[in-house]
């Protein structure tokens, strides 16, 4: 895919996620994501911190160094955005509708993976089903995999070739585990959800690597 027909797929996955936060409860709001440790609140918040700007970069080396590392940077700042109103943290996350350049010092592979991944995180807790767009999903997928400091999928399924099912992608070599391109995407970011779905004579392993049962 060229980047402007990715930057489309995020753009549907923005404004899936509008229409998805409007229609929550209150309790809703507050209840667990997918993300351990996370409301839903919170990675909604984290997701319209999308829109920081460059000037807030020396700011957020603070929020590091404080928080002793990235990941506790992250979950700080969001937290801290989470108590802004519900209508301001959506209607931050729809001012970024149409935006095609990403945050500093990403791509748009890495928006793609985190608009996806975080509109999941939100809806599957909630019983709610919103579409994935493949092609964008195996873009994603792609870049999660090649990365060196994303997750660290290749050396956590060392083994295993993983292959999707809707769309033409694949990685890995070793016992096969096949299955939708989105239960992919969460399985490579370290999601438990949807494993029930992956197939293959490597699956039962996979299942049991991550936590989850027979």
């Amino acid at each position: 895919m060229n980047p402007d027909d990715v930057w489309r797929g995020i753009d549907d996955q923005r404004g899936r996620l509008v229409d998805l936060l409007e229609d929550l409860s209150g309790q809703e709001w507050q209840h667990p994501s997918l993300c351990e440790g996370w409301s839903v609140r919170q990675v909604a918040a984290h997701v319209a911190l999308q829109n920081t700007p460059w000037s807030a970069m020396p700011q957020g080396v603070v929020e590091i160094i404080k928080a002793g590392g990235m990941n506790g940077a992250i979950h700080a700042m969001a937290c801290r955005h989470a108590q802004l109103p519900a209508e301001r943290i959506v209607a931050e996350i729809r001012e970024r509708i149409g935006v095609w350049h990403p945050l500093p010092m990403v791509t748009y592979r890495e928006s793609a993976i985190d608009y996806l991944v975080h509109l999941q995180d939100i809806a599957i807790p909630l019983g709610r089903e919103v579409a994935t767009p493949v092609d964008v999903a195996a873009v994603a997928a792609e870049r999660v995999w090649r990365s060196p400091r994303m997750f660290h999928a290749r050396r956590r399924f060392a083994g295993y070739r993983i292959v999707a099912t809707d769309v033409d992608w694949c990685a890995g070599q070793g016992r096969e585990v096949t299955g939708p391109i989105s239960t992919i995407l969460l399985l490579l970011t370290g999601r438990r959800a949807g494993l029930d779905r992956l197939t293959g004579p490597g699956a039962d392993a996979v299942r049991a690597g991550m936590g989850v049962g027979p």
